[in-house]
């Protein structure tokens, strides 16, 4: 994401990166030589950047960070820009701790602060091609969007503070259930003797069709590149399929909506998560811990 912001930032411009990693970080200067500079701590970039974009694991680790960029609150002060600042946060993470965020950069005075969560996984991320979607006041919108629109190919601008992180947890709720259904209903039909390939192309032109039988079907052989055919390497991790869906049902009781299914599927990821051979792959894994045939 950051290679594709600088090479699309006017020349004049300078990119701070900070990065827990700093091996990482050395490695994408040494990559990126212009035009890119390695900050300290992340009250430097806050200081030095009119624009402010963080991707991280968990809540507390955003809650932490904009702790450390917002206090003091003399950014406007003491930082190199009197210019209000920006603060786009891409990372999924529950809607309480974003909002707190944003009360936070705004009781303050030290900018606006939208949520940007993305989809697109790492090839997107690497080909420029992620979608995020938004939660800004429309104020924000023209201003995030350019910057956005840097590193993916679209911007869904959902609502306010808050949309952006509501539509990807729904996304990605709807994404985990599907990827088991798809995995059983794959299973079923292989079990009752149907040609793998067969069954998948009569549920990719019927009404089962979704993206997990679509483009990252389970079953190894049914198609070309996907994740089942390696072993379940790389692709969307089960871990974080399992984080995403645990943040979607707890936003979702938070509120007092009802779910049917999601405390099933939260359960049986927790399984899926701890099988030692299917700990650390993609979420289709599900299929072999179904005892699915490969």
């Amino acid at each position: 994401m950051a290679k594709n912001l600088r090479a699309k930032l006017p020349v004049d411009d300078v990119l701070f990166v900070q990065d827990i990693n700093k091996a990482t970080a050395s490695k994408f200067l040494q990559e990126n030589p212009e035009g890119v500079r390695i900050a300290e701590n992340v009250r430097e970039v806050a200081e030095k950047s009119e624009t402010i974009i963080t991707v991280l694991p968990e809540p507390q680790h955003v809650a932490g960070v904009y702790h450390q960029m917002l206090e003091p609150p003399t950014l406007l002060k003491d930082g190199f820009s009197n210019k209000e600042r920006l603060f786009i946060d891409c990372s999924t993470i529950d809607p309480m701790t974003s909002k707190s965020v944003a009360d936070a950069a705004h009781s303050l005075g030290q900018g606006n602060f939208i949520d940007a969560p993305m989809s697109g996984g790492v090839v997107g991320a690497q080909a420029g091609t992620l979608t995020f979607m938004i939660g800004a006041p429309p104020d924000a919108v023209d201003r995030a969007t350019a910057v956005l629109s840097m590193m993916g190919r679209r911007v869904l601008h959902l609502g306010d503070q808050g949309s952006g992180l509501h539509g990807k947890l729904a996304n990605n709720y709807l994404l985990a259930l599907n990827n088991i259904a798809t995995a059983e209903a794959m299973n079923m039909g292989i079990q009752w003797g149907l040609d793998p390939k067969a069954l998948a192309s009569m549920i990719n032109i019927s009404t089962g069709k979704c993206w997990p039988s679509e483009v990252n079907n389970p079953v190894p052989g049914v198609i070309e590149g996907s994740p089942a055919n390696r072993g379940y390497e790389g692709g969307f991790g089960v871990s974080l399929a399992n984080k995403d869906l645990k943040l979607a049902i707890k936003a979702a009781k938070d509120a007092g909506i009802k779910l049917a299914l999601g405390d099933h599927a939260k359960s049986f990821y927790d399984e899926v998560e701890q099988a030692e051979n299917c700990k650390g792959r993609d979420f289709s894994v599900v299929y072999r811990h179904l005892g699915g045939k490969e």
